[in-house]
């Protein structure tokens, strides 16, 4: 007699490390249509090991904004999770550190378009309209 509609045994054996690109397969409701969607990310971290309460956290950048999200790994909502690659090594068990290093990566970014723009301006020659060079 199964209790739940997840397979307990499979998601059991999920081998979802810390460092892993993931996508997981979730069921969503809009209105009276059902439908799947991906949600692909870096894995962050894995918490409780595999006992009822246990929880994935996922990280992926979209438009430029950094989306978390975190999944039960026992939820029906989710159908399935695919591995997608798999680094060597991850040297730590919870990769929060990737959080801060994405933003300063941003805010450096920023920083150097706003320099560019600075120096485009102030070394851009000035150029004469048509109409100054007629008076001339």
């Amino acid at each position: 007699m199964q209790l739940s509609p997840v397979k307990i045994e499979d998601r059991k054996k999920l081998d979802i490390r810390s460092g892993d690109t993931i996508r997981v397969w979730q069921k969503i409701q809009e209105g009276k249509r059902k439908r799947s969607q991906a949600f692909e990310g870096l894995l962050i971290s894995r918490k409780h090991g595999s006992e009822p309460g246990a929880t994935f956290t996922l990280r992926k950048i979209s438009s430029g904004v950094g989306v978390e999200m975190t999944f039960p790994l026992y939820s029906p909502k989710i159908e399935k999770v695919e591995l997608v690659s798999r680094p060597k090594r991850a040297r730590r068990a919870k990769l929060y550190y990737v959080r801060e290093r994405a933003a300063r990566a941003l805010r450096k970014k920023i920083k150097q378009s706003r320099q560019i723009g600075q120096v485009l301006t102030e070394s851009a020659p000035e150029t004469k309209t048509e109409a100054e060079d007629k008076t001339e």
